[in-house]
């Protein structure tokens, strides 16, 4: 199997690293399974829908994460947020060579949702150390879940990401919103809408991925190679005024797109020619016609 979205967590663990060379932490037959999840009559998973460990990539070794969004959505609980943050908190006490995070979540677990919550701040904050540690952090998104919720949020705190067409990214899920704001605000049902708006090319476009790939997993095997390289040949460091940088750049990019209803008008506001046909172009054509026009390319 190529396909990298429609691998499981342990698949792409397996065939995107080193050869047997991952080394699993808390590994299922230990039993650590949520608390919250059995008093409510649901299943449980005997990782908790995280596969996190140690591997190699290419000779080096790097630590590594996997949800699983075949177990409720990927989403994350007490147990699963907190073996990420024990991971990350080693990668950095030990200088990893880099941390390479598959992400694959709705976002934080309703039922055990203050739990989940307090366990997807502390993620971001174990990102932010290690990345201050001068470990970098690589997100890869292409699972059928995408990155949304608190788990948007901590790709968006990772060094790159990396996405196929198929991914997805956002801070709200299509549903959600719809529920909140009406079908009129975003029609869930779309789901023409629903990828042209948080799909890998939309998000490569406004530069919040560096990379975009095929969905095939020896792409994001090489592509998180690349990352790597840039990330530790151009170390940045942290500071508020980078921040207040970035944060000047969405301000300028609601400013400049916010009243657009549609990720197409805003595609023709970048300058791209026959943007309605961008969703059915092959990747190599779309970066190609995407680099001249891609926000942040400069």
């Amino acid at each position: 199997m190529s396909s990298y979205l429609e691998a499981s967590a342990r698949q792409r663990l397996s065939r995107l690293f080193d050869a047997g060379s991952f080394e699993e932490f808390i590994a299922p037959e230990e039993r650590v399974v949520s608390p919250h999840l059995a008093p409510l009559n649901l299943a449980v998973a005997f990782d908790d829908g995280v596969a996190v460990g140690r591997a190699r990539l290419d000779g080096a070794g790097v630590f590594v994460a996997a949800q699983e969004g075949g177990f409720m959505g990927g989403a994350v609980g007490e147990v699963h947020g907190a073996k990420l943050v024990g991971m990350l908190r080693r990668a950095a006490a030990e200088r990893a060579h880099a941390v390479v995070l598959l992400l694959d979540s709705g976002g934080v677990r309703l039922h055990e949702a203050n739990a989940g919550l307090i366990g997807v701040s502390e993620v971001m904050r174990a990102v932010l150390d290690a990345r201050a540690a001068g470990v970098p952090v690589i997100a890869l998104i292409g699972g059928s879940n995408g990155a949304f919720g608190g788990m948007g949020i901590v790709a968006r705190c990772a060094n790159a990401v990396l996405m196929s067409e198929e991914g997805r990214l956002a801070m709200s899920g299509p549903e959600v919103i719809e529920t909140a704001s009406g079908v009129e605000e975003f029609d869930s049902r779309d789901r023409a809408l629903v990828w042209r708006t948080s799909g890998g090319k939309h998000r490569y476009l406004l530069g919040d991925c560096q990379a975009i790939v095929a969905d095939r997993v020896a792409d994001f095997r090489q592509a998180a190679l690349d990352a790597i390289a840039r990330v530790r040949g151009a170390p940045v460091e942290l500071t508020l005024e980078g921040l207040e940088d970035e944060q000047q750049l969405l301000s300028e990019r609601v400013a400049a797109f916010g009243a657009l209803r549609d990720p197409i008008e805003i595609w023709t506001a970048l300058g791209m020619d026959e943007a309605a046909a961008i969703p059915m172009l092959e990747i190599d054509e779309f970066i190609e016609a995407a680099r001249p026009h891609r926000l942040g390319a400069n």
